[in-house]
């Protein structure tokens, strides 16, 4: 099975009954991701908590650490991360936005570009739906923490 570099793009939404404002106070605590799906802990990596720059080393239940820097934020809207080790990827560019819907209600969107190291297809499709089915679980755990 030949190797090669894949790209693609990831784009998860879920409908959350809730403020924008706590969704924002919610996400933005970039820290604190106890709604993340299999995740074990996470903590700073930086003095700078909030805003671009920031910088976050999550541990996950199977083993896996990744890095990720703050490249993008903006309060009550989005903010936008790259991971920079942890993943099988050469790059890797998330924004998770909070888009403010009618009745007390906001779509929270996770869209993500990434590029691959050197894969078999079936690599690739793997972690594509591992990446597809972690981004879902995860929202379904926001929603839930959210509308309690």
């Amino acid at each position: 099975m030949e190797k090669k570099f894949h790209s693609s793009t990831l784009k998860k939404s879920i409908r959350i009954s809730t403020s924008p404002e706590k969704a924002w106070t919610n996400i933005s605590k970039i820290a604190q991701l106890q709604w993340l799906d299999g995740i074990k802990s996470s903590k700073f990596l930086s003095e700078k908590t909030r805003g671009i720059g920031a910088t976050r080393r999550i541990s996950f239940l199977d083993g896996t650490i990744v890095k990720e820097i703050v490249v993008g934020w903006r309060p009550k809207n989005y903010f936008s991360y790259i991971a920079v080790s942890g993943l099988p990827l050469r790059g890797y560019h998330a924004t998770i936005s909070i888009i403010n819907k009618k009745n007390r209600q906001v779509d929270v969107e996770w869209e993500s570009f990434f590029s691959s190291k050197l894969m078999t297809n079936d690599e690739f499709n793997s972690f594509f739906r591992r990446l597809s089915d972690f981004y879902t679980e995860s929202l379904k755990n926001l929603k839930n923490s959210l509308e309690k």
